[in-house]
């Protein structure tokens, strides 16, 4: 097939994404959302707040920020998570550290504009995380990675035992995470960017996406394997491992693509018609379900050949 035909001009390519994206996240940094540094998260909904037909209603989320700031409560991050038909908005505040008690009430008169009832300002949910459970969940989230690889690794040696030539059953697990390594890096270099342009954190919910990115991942790659085990069974003695490999991307590359797409065309419309607080979560998935689907058939594959190609030569 065409693709091990030119692997080296597609597995240069992954090498670009891969070094664009560290470079974006070494440069850029990734900021960490207050599930991971701990603190406040107060949503409120304010009525018409964005209708600027009359004077009064200049009131915009750097107008809100620096109203609280001048009331001396540290602002994280501000967003606007919600937008009803009626003009309605709700704004997520961020605040660092825990809100103290004690300065509750003072904390009320600042995001309500000093309880002004033009905005109808109403405090709908509040969550507070303190800096221990922030490292907690850091330490969880980065474990649960780490545990997720290695059980693909014993998964997939142990699918594969049965094949053992001409590349090991333990190999095929290693370009796994290989694969699932430029998966993550990709989407992660993505939310990087987005982070300096668009002050996106990381959360919960990116995690999660992390996480689902690395299932269908792997989901897509095991069924390119599969066949290629399937097909091993089945070869001529004259038919070279790279033509095996190579059929059997032929015949799982249109279901690869068309599964694909079909989960990308959802999480579009996520974007698109969702809320606005599933959005970042939304283009993590999105960009990892497309880098997702060009490694599991023009890196895992290509990897392959090259490995085995390698162990001949040894």
């Amino acid at each position: 097939m065409w693709i091990i035909k030119y692997k080296y001009i597609f597995l240069s390519f992954s090498a670009i994404l891969i070094l664009g994206s560290l470079f974006l996240i070494f440069t850029k940094g990734i900021k960490k959302g207050i599930d991971f540094t701990g603190g406040t998260i107060i949503n409120v909904t304010y009525n018409d707040t964005f209708d600027l037909s009359q004077p009064k209603k200049m009131f915009d989320l750097n107008y809100l920020k620096n109203f609280i700031e001048q009331n001396n409560f540290p602002i994280k991050n501000i967003s606007v998570i919600d937008t009803a038909t009626s003009g309605a908005n709700t704004v997520k505040i961020e605040l660092n550290g825990v809100l103290e008690e004690n300065r509750r009430s003072d904390f009320e008169k600042a995001w309500s504009m000093n309880h002004d009832t033009y905005y109808s300002a109403k405090q709908i949910s509040e969550n507070t995380i303190g800096p221990s459970i922030g490292e907690e969940l850091t330490q969880k989230a980065i474990w649960s990675v780490i545990l997720v690889s290695i059980l693909i690794i014993l998964f997939i040696t142990f699918a594969f035992r049965a094949v053992s030539q001409p590349v090991q059953s333990w190999k095929y697990g290693l370009i796994t995470i290989v694969t699932l390594i430029h998966d993550v890096v990709v989407p992660t270099g993505v939310y990087a960017f987005l982070g300096e342009k668009y002050n996106y954190e990381i959360d919960s919910l990116f995690v999660i996406a992390i996480l689902t990115i690395l299932g269908i991942s792997i989901s897509d790659t095991i069924v390119v394997f599969d066949r290629i085990r399937e097909n091993l069974k089945k070869k001529s003695h004259t038919e070279r491992f790279s033509e095996t490999v190579g059929k059997s991307l032929n015949q799982t590359f249109v279901r690869s693509i068309n599964t694909s797409l079909a989960v990308i065309i959802v999480l579009c419309a996520l974007f698109y018609f969702g809320p606005l607080a599933t959005r970042g979560m939304s283009i993590i998935l999105i960009s990892g379900m497309l880098v997702g689907t060009y490694s599991s058939i023009f890196v895992a594959s290509p990897l392959l050949v090259l490995v085995e190609k390698f162990s001949h030569r040894k």
